[in-house]
Formats: C-alpha cells, sequence, structure tokens
C-alpha cells in the first residue's frame, strides 16, 4: 500500500500544480488513498519532494532533479552514493559546494554529471569538495536543497 501511494504522489506532483500538504491529501483521497497529515509529511520527506518557486512567484511541490534521474533509471546508485559519500552541501552565490568523505568527491560528482542536472555550467572535483557552478543563484538554492533533502530523508 506504502509503495503504492508514493507511486501516486510522485505522479500527482509531477501531474499537477500540489501547493501544499492539504492539497496532496484532496488529492490522494480522491484517488483512494486516505492518510493523515503526519503521513503526508513522512511520504514528502522520504521521496525527498521540496517545494520550488514557480514563474509567477508561487511555490508548489516538486520532485528533485536528482530523484527524477533515479526514478526513470530505478538501477541508478546516485542516490545510494549521495548518501553514502556526502556529508553536506552549501552555496553562495551561484556556486553550490558538496563536501564528500575523503577520496569520494570525484565519483559523486562523476555521477551527478551523469544525472544531467539542469543550468549547471561546469563542475569541478577534488578529493573531498565539489564545485558545482550554476546559472543562477535560484539555481544553486535549488540544488543545495535537493542535495540536503536527500541526505536528510536517507
Amino acid at each position: 500500500m506504502k509503495s503504492q501511494r508514493h507511486q501516486m504522489i510522485l505522479k500527482l506532483v509531477a501531474d499537477g500544480k500540489i501547493d501544499t500538504q492539504e492539497s496532496l491529501q484532496d488529492e490522494l483521497s480522491k484517488n483512494g488513498f486516505i492518510v493523515t497529515q503526519a503521513t503526508i509529511s513522512r511520504d514528502i520527506r522520504e521521496l525527498s519532494i521540496i517545494k520550488t518557486v514557480t514563474p509567477d512567484g508561487s511555490y508548489k511541490y516538486s520532485i528533485p532533479s536528482l530523484k527524477k534521474a533515479e526514478i526513470k533509471n530505478s538501477g541508478s546508485v546516485v542516490l545510494g552514493l549521495i548518501n553514502d559519500a556526502v556529508l553536506n552541501a552549501d552555496y553562495s552565490g551561484n556556486t553550490v559546494v558538496v563536501k564528500c568523505h575523503t577520496g569520494m568527491a570525484q565519483a559523486v560528482c562523476a555521477k551527478l554529471d551523469s544525472t544531467g542536472i539542469e543550468n549547471v555550467v561546469g563542475t569541478l572535483a577534488g578529493d573531498d569538495t565539489i564545485f558545482i557552478l550554476m546559472r543562477t543563484e535560484n539555481d544553486a538554492e535549488r540544488l543545495m536543497k535537493e542535495l540536503n533533502s536527500i541526505l536528510s530523508s536517507q
């Protein structure tokens, strides 16, 4: 049941403009999934769903692009590698800085490069740090939130 509910949540978030937990709860109910707000909150965390800004300035729930890559390729090890190797992510201006365990930055960077993250200008990896140059500061903030969401949900 949980797996089916998670699939429905991902479909609703990808297809519609789900902007609150209440609207998600209503849509789930229409599709035969009666759940509490606490369950929805937990599902959002487990699925690494984040809130993003729409072009009109409002907010909606979105599936992180890294999570989309994992969904498309269930054999992918991207999320597992991020969870195992990444310590944290932060950003300044349009640059995301990803701190990794010693010796893991190049492997994580290669996997991130393979996912085709939107609006990446380029990446640079050292031994334990990755710099990801994004097109805008908003893009950098979004990617940092995605990475930290993945880290906190695993």
